[in-house]
């Protein structure tokens, strides 16, 4: 079987992961221990992110012709990439918090929602709360006028209505 023939089913995977995917990050992973290289798969793996190493050779021909093709650029050294299909931010979030405690792991790159970002713009997308965390502070932020508001119509109801309220007519 010739070479090519192996490594196509490999290249079809990587494919077929990032068809759908919301966002890329690929990380060199470099001086991660085993504790702390199963501590961060289990984290991605819990937020739904797949997280593989593979070859840049095969990374490189399964991004081709596809909005990742700009990663192929930060190909160099061991690397592992981090594709989430449901929530973009979910693998930048969860690798730099990671990184905060395993200094090794270094992100090179990404892309989200098809805009290439470096190290620096991964970082930056990583401090935008997941989409659960801006729905409820929204919902908080909608709801607060209107408990507000009910709470000063209870209060009227309780002192007797609206005409509690009025000042007494005064004749002339």
């Amino acid at each position: 079987m010739a070479k090519v023939e192996l490594k196509a089913p490999i290249v079809e995977e990587i494919s077929a992961n990032i068809k759908d995917a919301q966002s890329v990050v690929l990380v060199d992973y470099r001086g991660l221990t085993v504790e702390q290289d199963t501590q961060l798969r289990k984290n991605l793996r819990e937020a739904g992110v797949i997280y593989k190493v593979y070859k840049n050779t095969f990374m490189t021909r399964a991004f081709k012709d596809t909005e990742f093709e700009g990663l192929t650029q930060y190909l160099e050294g061991p690397s592992a990439v981090a594709i989430s299909t449901e929530d973009a931010t979910a693998p930048a979030r969860v690798l730099a918090e990671f990184a905060k405690t395993a200094d090794k792991l270094e992100i090179k790159a990404g892309v989200v929602e098809g805009t290439v970002y470096d190290a620096k713009g991964i970082a930056t997308i990583a401090s935008i709360p997941s989409r659960e965390v801006l729905i409820s502070k929204l919902l908080g932020s909608l709801q607060s006028p209107i408990t507000n508001f009910a709470r000063v119509m209870n209060q009227l109801a309780e002192k007797g209505g609206a005409s509690a309220c009025e000042a007494p007519a005064q004749a002339e």
